[in-house]
């Protein structure tokens, strides 16, 4: 079986199936095909014990059968994980203190809001991408001394933003029958957190 290399999730019943210490344990063992009894004897527990926790996690989506074969006269199952690394969606916890609470871009919540989206959809690209997706990542510290140099610093930022999105879309627009590829930009400035 082709393993993946990313898995989203992004609902409250997978979340729920995987996030037990017990079941992540196995799910560490799973790397490659397994049957109940041989992770029985590593975990030193009875075959029925996993074969319960096993069934939880195939339910949802997050191991599969892969083999069946017959072991010392039983027909045994082989299970693997159906990915090599899982991401757990923000959607999943929701916001507390309702959407209000994020409406203004000056707001801690607008920032947390903007790294559920780009969690979210990078998530999403890591998994549904066969390809490495051409992504681009920038980062810059500043130091800024005022709410005047704050200001001035956002003024200048929007305006040098705008001023590259309208090169590129003319550049794209110019160049009748290509199908231009669409990326999301986000900027976030926030104070660096302490490193005690």
């Amino acid at each position: 079986m082709t393993t993946d290399e990313h898995y989203l999730i992004k609902n409250i019943h997978q979340a729920s199936a995987l996030l037990k210490p017990y079941r992540l344990e196995i799910m560490k063992m799973l790397d490659e095909p397994r049957t109940c009894s041989q992770l029985a004897e590593v975990f030193s527990d009875s075959p029925q014990k996993i074969y319960y926790h096993i069934k939880i996690l195939e339910k949802a989506g997050l191991v599969k059968k892969v083999d069946q074969r017959q072991v010392r006269g039983i027909i045994e199952s082989f299970y693997q994980a159906a990915a090599t690394s899982y991401w757990l969606s923000p959607e999943v916890v929701g916001e507390l203190g309702g959407s209000q609470q994020a409406k203004s871009k000056l707001s801690l919540h607008y920032l947390l809001d903007m790294a559920e989206q780009v969690h979210n959809e990078v998530g999403q690209l890591a998994q549904y991408n066969e390809e490495e997706p051409p992504t681009l990542g920038v980062s810059a510290q500043i130091e800024l001394r005022s709410g005047n140099e704050r200001e001035a610093f956002m003024a200048e930022l929007q305006a040098a933003v705008q001023s590259l999105a309208e090169k590129y879309g003319r550049i794209q627009s110019d160049q009748p029958g290509s199908i231009p590829e669409t990326f999301q930009l986000m900027l976030a400035c926030y104070p660096q957190p302490s490193q005690k």
